[in-house]
């Protein structure tokens, strides 16, 4: 378990301190000016430090350019926490600055070696770059949850490291290594601590971008590549919340084709979707569900969400064949309701069965798990239970949640405890 902490070397100041009692060892970054959310309240309190002899760090921080590190000589359990200010109870899932982002680049046939926390802000890129040209960029989705004790919990952030770096391959993209990508994920989260919702309220979203940086102009892969993570506080993706949302099965527009990028979390996939995702919402829908570009009759995912359907004892969503994100709830969710008894399939789903259905809910990082309370298909509207919530979608929506936020005991060892 690692126990990261970051402090202000004392007020005023232009100094983050990292701080990671379990390895006993620290690093101070120096910043471009003083940081003024930090200034004017406290952040972290600060721990008594002592200087040694120059030591080598964790490769995710450079120190100020010279290698040299300090050692802590306190635990981190005198570290307190003042939250942001913030209405944590109407907290919504939008974007919200925090305080620091976490910056790593190299260039095209190289690899990722060292990167930074920065404090939160615009980047620069050239106009040629390949991200706004060509679109060669992926991101991930994963959350912090704070508990009740004071520890901050992350769900399964290897598999988002894995997931990356199997999209970066389809890309043409280097990525960090699943070590580097859990150490900058680890440093950001620590450093915006006092975003992270009270327990119940919400959790901190994290944002990883992998994106191609350099210029060029011709179509090729970029020369220079961007690791950035920001973070925000977020509550429900759907202001239902968990609360029955309504569908409408798209026929003409299709999220992704075969041989395409649709089974990697690349950005075109999701400026495809806005079209029909805005024209169904302007019609009342919460979002749409795409078909099979082939048939025409298979299902395949929301615009950012998996699909499952309920009949009797068995659970079943559409099969990782190319064309569907192969989402980390959408595994989880396989592996909960397995452990529960039900029988899981995944395999080709055709939207008669959906109809047909006792029940149909959504997964995702977002949200989660979000039953559905109705699907309409050419023009037939089909809906589902009398309030929409279906006992299948809510038993593995409580036993999900109560583990992600650490509230039941971890038998998958899925969480990564922060400190």
């Amino acid at each position: 378990m690692e126990n990261w902490a970051v402090v202000v070397a004392g007020p005023p100041s232009n100094q983050l301190l990292l701080l990671n009692p379990s390895r006993n060892s620290a690093v101070i970054k120096l910043l471009p000016t003083p940081p003024p959310l930090l200034t004017h309240r406290t952040f972290l309190s600060p721990l008594p430090l002592k200087l040694q002899k120059q030591t080598p760090f964790a490769s995710c921080c450079s120190c100020n350019g010279n290698g040299n590190a300090l050692r802590v000589a306190s635990p981190s359990s005198n570290v307190t926490t003042e939250l942001a200010d913030i209405d944590w109870d109407n907290l919504g899932f939008g974007f919200m600055s925090t305080d620091y982002m976490y910056i790593m680049k190299c260039s095209q046939g190289e690899n990722f070696s060292k990167g930074e926390l920065q404090r939160f802000g615009n980047i620069e890129l050239s106009p040629s770059a390949g991200i706004l040209n060509y679109g060669q960029g992926l991101f991930e989705g994963l959350k912090a949850y704070r508990k009740h004790d004071g520890n901050i919990l992350l769900f399964r952030p290897e598999e988002n490291a894995l997931r990356l770096r199997m999209g970066a391959e389809r890309m043409c993209m280097p990525s960090p290594t699943v070590e580097q990508f859990l150490e900058a994920v680890k440093v950001t989260v620590v450093a915006n601590e006092r975003w992270i919702p009270p327990p119940g309220k919400g959790s901190l979203y994290i944002r990883p971008l992998l994106m191609g940086s350099g210029a060029v102009l011709g179509v090729a892969p970029a020369p220079e590549y961007t690791f950035l993570i920001y973070v925000s506080p977020v509550g429900n993706y759907f202001k239902e919340g968990l609360a029955p949302i309504n569908l409408i099965v798209e026929t003409e527009m299709h999220r992704a084709t075969r041989g395409g990028t649709g089974g990697v979390k690349t950005i075109g996939n999701y400026a495809a979707v806005l079209k029909a995702q805005s024209a169904a919402k302007a019609k009342g829908y919460s979002d749409v569900l795409y078909l099979d570009s082939v048939h025409k009759r298979y299902l395949e995912e929301v615009s950012s969400c998996n699909v499952f359907l309920v009949k009797g004892n068995v659970i079943s969503t559409p099969a990782i064949k190319g064309t569907i994100l192969p989402g980390i709830t959408r595994k989880s969710i396989i592996d909960v309701a397995l452990s529960q008894g039900f029988q899981v399939e995944e395999r080709s789903v055709t939207v008669d069965e959906l109809l047909d259905a006792d029940e149909v809910f959504c997964t995702g990082t977002a949200v989660v798990v979000s039953p559905v309370g109705s699907i309409t298909f050419l023009g037939k509207r089909v809906t589902y239970g009398i309030d929409g919530i279906g006992r299948v979608s809510q038993q593995l929506y409580s036993a999900l949640t109560s583990l992600q936020m650490g509230l039941t005991e971890d038998k998958m060892d899925w969480i990564v405890e922060l400190k």
